[in-house]
């Protein structure tokens, strides 16, 4: 049986799109971007703002509850409905020490059916000094051994798993090279994972 290893914001739900769609209403500058047009991952030149603000414009909504009120992606929902069974999940994500918490009560809320662990590489955040295991997914991957797939909104996770000899899978966003729609990205899932 394959694991897989799942992203969770711009994975399994939306954490972008709803926080851009904040962050735009709630700006003080006008800005003339939408969000299909976020050609990088933060979105610091297109906003005007520095990775500092970025994190705490980030974080605020992460820790003020919006958090868990996002939705999870319906189609991936209904893929593991079907296909969930098929496999192991673990959830991988990067996010800062203090909305792990969150983050792991989200993931288990709408995906604790299939996905049983919940790992986590800590954003950095200036403020928070904790020791250093992993330095990247990749780290984490390599350590754990027995993952199979990665799946993942960030090219260079996908690139660096590929130098490891890991299968990734690219969800296409606005800022990554991916090219195909989510249905063709889990109907290729779904080949990798029965053959």
């Amino acid at each position: 049986m394959k694991t897989l290893a799942w992203d969770v914001d711009d994975v399994l739900n939306s954490l972008m799109s709803v926080w851009f769609e904040e962050f735009i209403t709630n700006s003080q500058r006008e800005i003339k971007i939408s969000y299909d047009k976020l050609s990088e991952n933060p979105p610091l030149k297109l906003l005007g703002i520095t990775l500092k603000q970025y994190h705490v414009s980030l974080d605020e909504f992460r820790l003020s509850g919006r958090y868990e009120r996002l939705e999870p992606n319906g189609e991936i929902l209904n893929w593991f409905n079907v296909y969930g069974h098929c496999c192991r999940h673990l959830a991988l994500t990067a996010v800062p020490l203090a909305a792990a918490p969150i983050s792991s009560a989200w993931v288990l809320k709408h995906f604790g059916k299939w996905i049983r662990t919940f790992h986590f590489v800590p954003s950095k955040r200036s403020e928070e000094a904790i020791p250093v295991y992993d330095r990247s997914k990749v780290d984490f991957i390599d350590r754990h051994g027995n993952i199979d797939i990665l799946i993942d909104d960030n090219f260079e996770h996908i690139e660096q798993a590929a130098q490891i000899g890991l299968q990734g899978i690219l969800i296409t966003q606005p800022w990554n090279a991916g090219k195909m729609d989510m249905s063709d990205n889990l109907a290729y899932l779904t080949r990798a994972i029965v053959n």
